[in-house]
């Protein structure tokens, strides 16, 4: 099972690097998670230097893509040339933007009619490109799903964890992460989130 993280120049640390460290909680030999980037070395918004995994070709054809905010999300929707080379597809794998990621998906045409979540930030320019903006922290329609705020990345890796090994994964995963003392609070709070949106089983697409 592959899942990739899109991540662009400018990326926000939190919304790409806390996935990463949560989708890594499962432990298993075909579980494999990856950073995707246009180019090899990419750049925080804080000054944090990344090394990319795979490219936005093999990241087009993994089992699960979640697409990373930054602050120049704008340029990169606005470029061609990256936008080119995403070929993503709600009918054979898990989608989930995060934050400023809800515009490449937009941008992508995968937003078809169907509301999303975003920070506040991007959030007029998410209404500017006629998607209805969702006042909450995660919302999913099928295999397409969306989260808002920095925080909610949790949440889009526990969906994608749900879907894909099931929930009680999901559940331990979170549970491992969250603060010594809240742990039972901060899963009971993400199943909430996500739990209406999750199929009964694992779901492979």
């Amino acid at each position: 099972m592959h899942i990739s993280i899109l991540t662009f120049d400018g990326f926000n640390e939190l919304d790409s690097l806390i996935a990463l460290g949560i989708l890594n909680r499962i432990k298993k030999p075909d579980w494999r998670v990856t950073i995707a980037s246009p180019a090899r070395r990419i750049e925080s918004m804080n000054g944090v230097f990344v090394e990319s995994h795979v490219s936005l070709e093999e990241a087009s054809s993994a089992d699960a893509v979640i697409i990373g905010s930054g602050m120049k999300t704008r340029d990169v929707v606005a470029d061609e040339s990256i936008m080119a080379r995403l070929q993503l597809d709600p009918s054979r794998q898990l989608l989930g933007a995060q934050c400023s990621g809800t515009l490449v998906l937009a941008r992508l045409g995968l937003l078809n009619d169907v509301p999303a979540c975003t920070d506040l930030t991007t959030r007029p320019w998410v209404l500017e490109a006629g998607i209805e903006v969702l006042n909450q922290p995660f919302y999913a329609n099928g295999n397409v799903a969306s989260a808002g705020g920095c925080l909610a990345s949790s949440y889009l890796s526990a969906w994608v964890i749900a879907r894909l090994e099931g929930v009680k994964a999901a559940q331990n995963a979170i549970h491992y992460v969250a603060p010594v003392g809240e742990k039972e609070d901060y899963v009971e709070r993400t199943m909430k989130h996500i739990g209406s949106f999750l199929t009964a089983e694992p779901e492979v697409v």
